[in-house]
């Protein structure tokens, strides 16, 4: 086997209306259209796909809640990180930012699924 390409990955979302507004407005992302019976929201990033399913049984939890980074999370990168973190607390996010000392922090959805910003 030769894997050429991560094409999505999904996200499990107990309310879709907050995370909508955070991956939409508070992130940015551009939503694409989708065609399944199921409730959800898709987002582009290139050629890579964010696919926010919904279940209203989950229950977030941090295996490392005192460093963000060590647990399950999608990174991004972005051209300024204070423009990035300004962003985020204007939301009223919460952020950790990264404890190797390089660009990058962590913050979370309304689910507690953790999110990485890094500047590239």
């Amino acid at each position: 086997m030769k894997i050429t390409e991560c094409l999505h990955t999904a996200v499990l979302v107990s309310n879709l209306q907050q995370a909508e507004y955070f991956y939409s407005t508070i992130l940015g992302l551009s939503k694409v259209e989708r065609s399944l019976k199921y409730p959800g929201v898709w987002y582009q990033l290139g050629t890579f796909q964010i696919h926010l399913i919904v279940d209203p049984t989950i229950t977030p939890k941090l295996q490392n809640p005192e460093k963000w980074g060590r647990n399950p999370h999608i990174a991004f990168c972005v051209a300024n990180l204070d423009e990035a973190k300004s962003q985020l607390l204007a939301h009223q996010c919460t952020i950790q930012m990264s404890a190797s000392g390089r660009p990058a922090l962590f913050t979370q959805d309304p689910d507690g699924n953790i999110i990485e910003i890094s500047q590239g």
